[in-house]
């Protein structure tokens, strides 16, 4: 099936074929036409399965068809658990609508609020928010949701993983009746059914399978380290002549650049593959990294998708996936056609959270290593905020937290967690050595 067929807009359809998208995922083909057709929806999809555009198509799609004229209301709300995913969805709109007039925000903790607020108060058509910003604006008299027509939770199982169901429901008991409801979860649970229940109207179900668990031909490995340190560490390993072609992940654009620069100051040829890259600096960075002419590539999950390059011995995820099945499609660039390949995680205390959720998706533990000569007692430069930190399970008056905010060097480790019949995760052919594996059960 054609997104053409889906019954999309004739502005959308070009804007999705200028991103050069073809053919629609199973989750974009089963849920485009009962939400262009009115229905409220739950999609259960794992992330990387085309489930953004899934209700991105078909929202832009009813918009393009209303006349242009005052707005009068936010039409389209979506919320999303971080600011990452809030950026990301941000990308998208903005992507597939750009053939039309179209306003569009977004809403989340650990910025500047005023323009925020501005964009609430102004009938933005489309805000895509974080629920602890959007909820304490909201509760300061912000944003005017009287026409709201689509109300979208993303993630929503995440979003109730940490604790933010009192500002969800806050949020909906504010939107009118008379809207349509999109929710999508990696998982049918109880609880989400019964948010099903709350919030929506007869709801159309489209589930789609989950993909396959990592190769057994990949090693996986787990480097601890102090979030400071994460880029002397990455400098370390590299040196590494086993390491003679290296995918490195992060999460953000910025991030991929300021990873890159500090590898070619130490000599390390070093390119970057993210959406702010040309197509034809994205075509350059492919065509040196295949031919050797860069050992290391550093990549943004987006960026990555169709990345197809035989021969990567080393995927290390400088920036922990913030979902398993962006972790799954990390390392599944290496240790292909029953090649032999290395997966590396860093991973500071604000990520051990994410840790245990990969570690029981994949059914075992993941061996912890230390790097061998590396010092772990350096000083680094100042820490600079996460771009989840805000976006966490509201604090208790108690003291903090581990895993909470920045990193806390001297926080002790996460509790190992229960259940049988677990195994490490394989040796590495590179530097370093295990330690503490007794703890490395399924969490």
């Amino acid at each position: 099936m054609s997104f053409r067929e889906l019954g999309l807009d004739a502005k959308i359809l070009q804007a999705v074929q200028e991103a050069g998208y073809t053919e629609p995922t199973p989750i974009q083909t089963a849920a485009i036409p009962p939400i262009i057709a009115g229905h409220d929806l739950i999609g259960i999809a794992q992330t990387g399965t085309g489930k953004t555009a899934a209700f991105t198509l078909p929202m832009l799609t009813k918009l393009a068809s209303q006349p242009s004229g005052q707005r009068n209301s936010t039409r389209v709300l979506i919320i999303a658990p971080t600011r990452e995913l809030v950026v990301q969805i941000d990308e998208n709109v903005r992507a597939y609508g750009k053939h039309l007039h179209l306003t569009v925000a977004t809403v989340f903790g650990g910025v500047g609020e005023h323009p925020q607020i501005r964009a609430l108060n102004s009938n933005t058509d489309v805000i895509i928010a974080c629920p602890g910003r959007l909820i304490d604006l909201m509760n300061r008299r912000n944003g005017n949701f009287s026409g709201l027509q689509y109300l979208v939770l993303d993630e929503a199982d995440r979003m109730l993983d940490m604790g933010f169901l009192p500002s969800i429901r806050q949020i909906v008991r504010q939107m009118p009746q008379k809207r349509q409801t999109l929710m999508f979860s990696a998982t049918l649970s109880k609880e989400i059914e019964q948010l099903t229940h709350e919030f929506q109207r007869s709801p159309k179900i489209v589930q789609i399978g989950r993909r396959a668990n990592p190769a057994e031909t990949v090693t996986q490995l787990v480097y601890e380290v102090p979030k400071h340190l994460k880029p002397a560490l990455l400098t370390h390993l590299l040196r590494d002549p086993q390491m003679n072609m290296v995918l490195v992940f992060s999460r953000m654009k910025h991030s991929a650049d300021r990873i890159a620069r500090n590898l070619e100051l130490k000599g390390i040829k070093t390119a970057t593959l993210h959406s702010n890259r040309s197509q034809n600096q994205r075509l350059k960075a492919l065509k040196d990294f295949k031919s050797g002419a860069v050992r290391v590539l550093v990549a943004t999950d987006i960026a990555a998708r169709g990345i197809d390059v035989d021969g990567i011995s080393h995927v290390i995820n400088y920036d922990f996936p913030m979902h398993v099945e962006d972790y799954v499609h990390r390392i599944g660039r290496t240790g292909r056609a029953n090649a032999i390949g290395d997966a590396i995680s860093f991973v500071t205390n604000e990520d051990h959270g994410e840790l245990r959720a990969l570690e029981r998706f994949i059914g075992r533990g993941i061996v912890r290593k230390r790097a061998e000569g590396f010092d772990y007692n350096a000083s680094g430069p100042a820490q600079t905020e996460s771009s989840r930190d805000d976006e966490r399970r509201p604090r208790q008056q108690r003291p903090p937290p581990r895993g909470h905010g920045q990193s806390h060097g001297n926080s002790p480790q996460p509790r190992p967690a229960t259940g049988g019949g677990a195994r490490p995760v394989g040796q590495s052919s590179s530097a370093g050595r295990s330690y503490g594996q007794r703890s490395f059960r399924p969490r």
